[in-house]
């Protein structure tokens, strides 16, 4: 019998026991885990990707996307598959990746921080794109302050390369920790972009800090 997945019958992460909770987190990701392995994802992340582009419509075919922090590949082989054979994505990411990607993906090992000159060349090359991705995370602590203060930093520098990529008119989302900064990080959006929106997958986690920032409609030159 398939197992069946109902998170809405889940008690919350408060009202269950410890012993409740281990049980239930092992059923979280044994779901995710279980489905990506069956549809051929490396990675259960994949389906935050799907939900973001069911809601935002952020990948169309023919289109040319940037994904940042790509490894191991679930979310450039969704974006693959949405934008065709006649689209482009160029992944890049730290680690390297075994994952076997269709001809429209190009993968870089490489960090976005310290930029070598053949990967600008390639965003010269192939740019600007319709969509930069950021599914980037630090190495976490445990330490709530330090995580949150990483992942903005990771999440600010996406924005500043998504502003030097991007077509008008593009889109923009990116990973995030929410703490008490992230202000700062929505008001620089909102100042690039027609709209900014908060958005929680329901394949996050609701225990996790995690959540993802949407900016449609790239405006090239920030308003007086």
């Amino acid at each position: 019998m398939d197992y069946i997945f109902q998170p809405c019958r889940a008690l919350p992460a408060a009202a269950r026991k410890p012993g409740q909770q281990a049980r239930f987190m092992k059923q979280y990701r044994d779901h995710y885990f279980l489905k990506a392995k069956r549809e051929n994802y490396p990675a259960r992340s994949v389906y935050k990707l799907k939900e973001l582009d069911a809601k935002f419509r952020l990948l169309r075919k023919g289109q040319k996307v940037l994904d940042l922090g790509a490894a191991p590949g679930s979310w450039s082989l969704d974006a693959a598959e949405k934008i065709g054979p006649h689209g482009l994505v160029l992944a890049c990411d730290l680690q390297a990746v075994d994952t076997v990607f269709p001809p429209q993906v190009v993968f870089i090992q490489e960090d976005v921080f310290n930029r070598s000159a053949d990967f600008e060349a390639r965003l010269d090359a192939l740019g600007p794109f319709d969509a930069v991705l950021s599914d980037m995370a630090p190495r976490t602590t445990g330490i709530r302050c330090t995580d949150q203060a990483r992942s903005l930093e990771l999440a600010e520098e996406a924005l500043a390369l998504a502003c030097l990529r991007l077509k008008k008119g593009g889109n923009f989302v990116v990973k995030i920790f929410m703490g008490p900064d992230v202000q700062s990080l929505l008001t620089a959006m909102r100042k690039r972009f027609a709209s900014v929106t908060s958005f929680k997958p329901k394949s996050s986690r609701s225990e996790s800090k995690e959540t993802f920032l949407v900016g449609i409609d790239f405006q090239k030159s920030t308003p007086d």
